[in-house]
């Protein structure tokens, strides 16, 4: 089979293709370089002679021209929902339009796709509800979980409402032209590779700036850092895809909600524990309590569809996930410097 990575040189589509590259799958990968860290992970796949085209996803020129494929794996994004808010044209050609062009890619080629959406696909209205804090200084009790079946209505974020958006037009094009598919709706994803960000790839971003004894906010909700997230490892998330692809034949057409779960969620206040641990660093970390009308007091995945289909749990818990990346990020330093 013949597979193509859309955001290739990212962390998660690394990624995946070292490990399907690992499985015999021939893998190739689409970047355009425009993030940092994407030239680091791109020198990676080079080692194993994956080939990257430097193509931009919402070129249709240039996407029209790629070589046929049998899957198409789309995790080309701009993830950071606060960029949303304030690049307008970068996330609706990215998220949107280029996934419109996977889409008449795969039309001409018959190819199938695996699309990588996201949790913030969920109204802002219904994580308030269900996860609403009492008290800022208290940790949220986890009541019921996220899953296929509650509603996508209301206000999302401009990130989040492109993610489903492509996720109809996906839908659409296997109505019309018999398209198959499947859709995995991410929460959190981490582990080695990740150049973590304040706003994406939080869990990266906390471990470096441990390492590096850098200055942290908790931002929001009082500045206490109670916000929780469950959080996947890229690994699990790698074990997945394999059985998705592996059956893809057979099971087809679905949406499904994919993240660490219960299995591995945390707060922010706790993961500044683990990384003290683990790290034997203790920095200061300054509060601001303004909330940004786009941020969330919690959210927590219900996996019961996806492990029931495939028979796949996540694996590691949130301690694996800090010691692989902490692992990683300290045995990397110094060429990691110029990427965070």
């Amino acid at each position: 089979m013949n597979i193509l990575i859309t955001g290739g040189c990212g962390f998660v589509g690394t990624n995946i293709a070292l490990f399907l590259y690992n499985k015999k799958y021939k893998v190739n990968t689409l970047d355009n370089f425009s993030r940092k860290g994407s030239l680091y992970n791109f020198k990676l796949l080079k080692e194993k002679k994956i080939k990257n085209y430097k193509v931009d996803v919402y070129n249709y020129n240039q996407i029209r021209k790629l070589p046929k494929y049998d899957l198409i794996i789309d995790c080309c994004a701009e993830a950071a929902v606060e960029v949303s808010k304030k690049d307008l044209d970068k996330v609706f050609n990215t998220n949107l339009i280029g996934t419109l062009n996977i889409l008449k890619k795969s039309r001409e080629d018959k190819s199938k796709i695996i699309f990588l959406s996201s949790s913030r696909v969920y109204p802002i209205e219904l994580l308030e509800k269900r996860y609403r804090f009492k008290n800022y200084k208290k940790i949220i009790k986890i009541k019921k979980k996220i899953n296929e079946h509650d509603t996508i209505d209301g206000i999302k974020t401009f990130y989040g409402f492109t993610k489903l958006a492509s996720e109809m037009l996906i839908q659409e094009f296997s109505y019309a032209y018999g398209l198959k598919y499947l859709i995995n709706r991410c929460g959190v994803i981490s582990g080695p590779l990740q150049f973590g960000k304040q706003d994406q790839g939080f869990v990266s971003h906390w471990i470096w700036k441990h390492i590096n004894k850098m200055k942290l906010s908790y931002i929001g909700y009082g500045g206490y850092g109670n916000q929780t997230r469950d959080v996947l490892h890229i690994v699990d998330l790698c074990n997945l895809l394999f059985k998705q692809i592996s059956k893809i034949n057979q099971i087809n057409n679905k949406v499904f909600v994919v993240g660490g779960s219960t299995k591995s969620y945390i707060s922010l206040k706790k993961l500044t524990l683990i990384c003290q641990k683990i790290t034997k660093n203790k920095i200061k970390i300054s509060k601001k309590p303004q909330t940004s009308i786009y941020d969330i007091p919690c959210y927590i995945s219900n996996n019961e569809n996806v492990s029931k289909t495939y028979n796949w749990k996540p694996k590691k818990n949130i301690i694996d996930i800090v010691k692989d990346t902490h692992f990683w990020l300290v045995n990397n330093k110094e060429n990691l410097k110029k990427y965070f």
